[in-house]
């Protein structure tokens, strides 16, 4: 079975190359002392009659590619202009690309994004995905067109309707929403290892394809505006905002992903979904470091489920980062993260990325931040959010909030061709932030409210559910108990004070052992092992950190009875699927966050002769218990006056 495997700090992530130094346009002031006198020293230098000559297309050469990236040559203008089927007159203002990034956002269009008034006020349904229906807000999303790819010009297009001429329903009705350009949040998507392999799929070609989409508009935008002006030398760039096409630097999409084996996936899709071809070295590259197969695990482990056997095929490896850069005839992969048009990468790698570019000093001088090709970026896709939450949520939260900053330093960029909004800090409002899972954590939710406000609006999908309940096995009575907690603020101490007062003495007190106590949180773990401690309790533990020795001797002795209690996380749980014997009593801490896991946690007392199983929730823990017990059950047990319930 393959293993995740820890990256030191101090890796350096594949894929990156090191990036020769290359003269710069005096656009921007290097020395100035913040960002915000950076912001005033390009809008004066907007305001300066601009010279005649023409910036290379899209920021940079590429070290090693410098002809094939080198798009505002004459030969390429002439053959994107002469093209009919790319269609640049056709750049009409009903295109929602145009619309979305011509948009001027007024000061109280901004108060409102700051200040979070929208609400979600319409709704429409969402075909193929049972009990659901999609609401936003903002003006209500029309309905499919009979042309879902209406927007897409040129080759792109030819080569989508060539290749998915079956099965383009839920495929196109996902892309027109991705193509709307609001924030979507997609939490009740099947994934691939639970056999939902056609519907993730779709999913993924959706916004593959919408990627792909933004990344030729805004190509063709740029040429079609250098070609003007190659042919006017006197056009006055200032005079028509339509020459404002770019942004700080060259990376526009950015794909966060958990494993390595999914970004294969990806990867692998994105280049059939393009018309392009791929270049073989850098191609062997990526299946050397990737894996060719999409399933790499010879004989699945029979004791394990299958989705756990499907998820965790191949490399799992967590940490990854590099760019993908489309030329004029090929897609290439490890390009230089400047001279990119799509950035791929984990939390973790990124997250390194980061935090070495930004206080580390050398003889007595900072050194450069090297997340400047995050400032310009304006879609994000985070696929398997769920997956990423069993890794380190804050990984992905504090790159979300390095996005779209101010650039340390210019990157061969005329400041007279940056978008408006760019120079005026407002580019947090133009990003699309697309986040998929199976399911929603309150962590989703407070991310997808607090750090993505796209001027759009925003899409979510809202599902009913039917519960997990039938899935036990067992004739055993599940008592659910309530207690109360006033905030999220309050819900750890509460649930923490409720465990310490009214369950423990009732363990404490018994002389059955076999309490297999459950936590879902690495947090709780660490407190309820930290109280178990402090009693001289009887007890061991299963973690995610735990050594694998010392897994084995706690199995063990929870299986003989030497050991009162056994402490097991869900994080555990998810990266290794142990089935736990010797257990007679189940208390669930808190409730899991993955629905399956709480029959096969309940099934796991099938050897006992007398089965018992307490659940802990509060009110605030609607969004698992929902999952579990559904949606009906959920809305009774936390509206009842009644503190305690039982299923059988």
């Amino acid at each position: 079975m393959a293993k995740l495997k820890p990256v030191p700090p101090t890796a350096t992530p594949r894929g990156q190359k090191r990036r020769r130094e290359k003269p710069q346009r005096p656009a921007l002031d290097d020395d100035l002392p913040d960002s915000s006198a950076g912001i005033i020293a390009a809008k004066a230098a907007r305001r300066e009659k601009p010279s005649n000559e023409i910036p290379q297309v899209l920021h940079q050469n590429d070290d090693d590619d410098s002809d094939d990236c080198n798009v505002s040559s004459e030969d390429e203008a002439h053959d994107m202009i002469s093209n009919k089927s790319d269609a640049f007159d056709e750049m009409e203002s009903s295109c929602s690309f145009q619309r979305h990034v011509t948009h001027v956002l007024a000061n109280d269009e901004v108060n409102a994004l700051v200040n979070q008034k929208s609400k979600f006020k319409w709704e429409m349904p969402a075909e193929e995905i049972p009990k659901s229906k999609w609401v936003g807000t903002g003006e209500k999303i029309k309905g499919a067109s009979d042309d879902p790819f209406v927007d897409v010009k040129g080759k792109l297009k030819d080569h989508w309707q060539k290749i998915l001429s079956d099965d383009l329903n839920y495929r196109s009705r996902f892309f027109s929403l991705c193509n709307s350009y609001r924030d979507i949040m997609h939490c009740n998507k099947k994934p691939f290892y639970l056999k939902g392999s056609k519907v993730d799929s779709s999913t993924m070609d959706a916004y593959l394809m919408h990627a792909l989409s933004h990344v030729h508009r805004t190509r063709d935008v740029v040429i079609k505006n250098d070609a003007k002006l190659r042919n006017d030398a006197n056009t006055d760039v200032m005079e028509d905002d339509s020459y404002r096409d770019q942004g700080f630097t060259r990376p526009k999409v950015l794909f966060l992903l958990p494993l390595k084996s999914i970004a294969r996936r990806i990867v692998k899709r994105l280049i059939q979904l393009s018309p392009l071809a791929q270049k073989d070295n850098s191609m062997g590259q990526f299946k050397k470091e990737f894996g060719e197969s999409d399933d790499e695990l010879e004989e699945p482990n029979s004791s394990k489920p299958t989705d756990f056997n499907l998820l965790f095929a191949g490399d799992v490896e967590d940490h990854f980062l590099f760019g993908i850069k489309f030329t004029k005839k090929s897609v290439k992969l490890y390009s230089n993260f400047y001279a990119s048009d799509i950035i791929v990468a984990s939390p973790l790698a990124l997250k390194l990325k980061i935090d070495g570019g930004e206080v580390t000093k050398k003889k007595g001088r900072p050194k450069e931040n090297d997340s400047d090709f995050l400032s310009s970026i304006e879609i994000v896709v985070v696929d398997y959010a769920d997956v990423i939450s069993m890794q380190n949520w804050s990984h992905l939260h504090a790159v979300l909030e390095q996005l779209n900053h101010l650039p340390s330093k210019e990157h061969v960029t005329n400041v007279m061709r940056i978008r408006p909004w760019y120079l005026d800090e407002q580019a947090r409002y133009y990003r699309q932030t697309i986040i998929l899972s199976s399911y929603l954590t309150p962590e989703m939710n407070a991310l997808f409210n607090g750090l993505c406000l796209n001027y759009e609006g925003k899409v979510k999908l809202a599902s009913e559910f039917t519960g997990v309940l039938p899935k036990i096995q067992l004739e055993i009575r599940q008592v659910y108990e309530r207690f109360d907690a006033s905030s999220i603020g309050e819900l750890d101490d509460a649930r923490f004070e409720y465990f310490c007062t009214k369950v423990y003495p009732k363990i404490q007190e018994s002389d059955e052992g076999g309490v297999l106590l459950f936590a879902s949180s690495y947090f709780e773990y660490i407190r309820l092992s930290s109280f178990l401690k402090s009693q001289d309790a009887s007890f061991c533990r299963i973690g995610e950190a735990t050594s694998q020795q010392d897994i084995s001797r706690a199995r063990l002795w929870f299986f003989e009875g030497q050991k009162k209690i056994l402490l097991y996380s869900e994080r555990s749980h998810f990266f290794h699927r142990y089935k736990i014997r010797g257990g007679h009593h189940l208390v669930v801490y808190s409730l899991p966050g993955r629905k399956d896991f709480y029959p096969e946690l309940v099934n796991m007392l099938g050897e006992s002769g007398n089965p018992r199983c307490n659940v802990l929730f509060s009110r605030l823990d609607l969004l698992k218990l929902e999952r579990i017990v559904g949606t009906s059950s959920a809305r009774r047990l936390i509206s009842s006056d009644k503190d305690m319930f039982v299923f059988c």
